[in-house]
């Protein structure tokens, strides 16, 4: 039997229309049609996993994932919160030229507006911060400390110890020269029992902390006269609000660099920043109050009627506890050899304080006592024959 073929509808002049079925190749046809799907030859095969019906975007962050939880890895993911071309069109901004000069003229008015005279010896400093301000925050220094003391078992000294006593004594007699025996100034004078450590310290508000190490160092009342009008001079010149003032600077200057700064570079500022400032400023600054401080308890100890050669001898004492100390520029204190050189060059005008404060006959009278409570008898006035 003879086959057909197809004549294609062109040859006798029709044309087919335009929605004529061709059938298909018989290459198409290896392997059965399912109705309602598309074939790969007349569409595209979605992957799979696609629902090729939904509109949601995929997951970026999927909490699943541990690094969507780990601070290091939200770090090193963080985007600056200003880019380079954010920041181009900032600095070019006339709004924020206004701004700045406004800033800077304001901060400037705030500085002056807020410059002191330190009492005695008359540097110039900033401080923005009311002795109010001051006095609450040395209160609640005080309630930390006498917490944490009673936590790691320790223990104040009674009122009628010996030690004590002595401490109040010394402090009796500074507090009126020091011109902070006021009503705003309620004195309290805790000894902690710490054979080992030596260190006193007044915070503001008028609360004094010694440790009764201290008094092995000291040896007497004068020796710790030197200590603690040293540290009724931080309080006297008001270093706490200046140290408060300094660090209020210092932080809107970081946190403003921090600001244009993100991700890796929020941990590079801070580190090199708080690094500077404290090489820079923090550090000069403490080594200035505590030289300052020790003038101005010189001058105290002289008009209350205490030698004030005994401050030599007490950071002789001091010198050779501590033995060999780290360089002067890497501490907040200067060095025990630096304070005795300064001591020395300061001594003439103390003595002649103590000579205008007419202590000839308290110090004599005080020196005969301490001799004969040293020979445990009495002295008795002598009767010519």
């Amino acid at each position: 039997m003879r086959a057909l073929r197809p004549v294609s509808l062109s040859r006798v002049g029709v044309r087919p229309p335009a929605t004529a079925y061709r059938p298909p190749s018989p290459r198409l046809l290896s392997r059965p049609l399912l109705h309602g799907f598309p074939s790969p030859a007349l569409g595209r095969v979605l992957p799979p996993t696609r629902r090729p019906f939904s509109h949601t975007p995929p997951r970026q962050n999927d909490w699943r994932d541990p690094r969507h939880h780990d601070p290091s890895e939200q770090l090193r993911r963080a985007k600056p919160l200003v880019t380079k071309a954010g920041f181009s069109r900032l600095i070019r901004s006339p709004s924020l030229h206004t701004v700045v000069v406004l800033a800077v003229a304001g901060a400037t008015a705030f500085y002056f507006a807020n410059i002191q005279t330190v009492p005695v010896s008359g540097r110039r400093r900033f401080n923005c911060y009311s002795e109010a301000t001051v006095r609450a925050t040395g209160e609640a220094q005080a309630r930390r400390i006498e917490y944490e003391v009673e936590r790691r078992g320790g223990r104040f000294l009674d009122g009628r110890d010996a030690r004590a006593r002595l401490v109040r004594r010394a402090m009796e007699r500074l507090i009126p020269v020091s011109g902070m025996a006021g009503e705003d100034a309620a004195w309290e004078v805790r000894v902690i029992d710490d054979p080992r450590t030596a260190n006193a310290f007044v915070l503001p508000g008028g609360k004094v902390f010694v440790y009764s190490g201290l008094l092995p160092v000291a040896r007497d009342e004068a020796g710790l006269a030197a200590v603690l009008g040293h540290e009724i001079a931080h309080n006297l010149a008001g270093h706490v609000a200046e140290r408060m003032s300094s660090q209020l600077g210092a932080n809107i200057l970081l946190y403003s660099l921090l600001t244009l700064t993100g991700g890796l570079g929020v941990l590079v500022t801070s580190y090199l920043g708080h690094l500077a400032l404290d090489l820079v400023f923090a550090r000069p600054m403490g080594r200035r109050q505590e030289a300052e401080a020790d003038y101005i308890g010189l001058m105290m100890m002289a008009e209350a009627c205490y030698d004030p050669r005994e401050a030599l001898g007490f950071w002789e004492r001091m010198r050779r506890a501590h033995g060999e100390e780290p360089p002067e520029w890497m501490s907040t204190h200067p060095s025990n050899s630096n304070r005795i050189q300064k001591i020395q060059e300061w001594m003439p005008k103390a003595l002649e304080k103590m000579q205008e404060s007419d202590c000839r006959g308290t110090a004599g009278f005080a020196e005969l006592f301490r001799q004969a409570l040293v020979r445990r008898q009495f002295m008795e006035p002598r009767h010519d024959i």
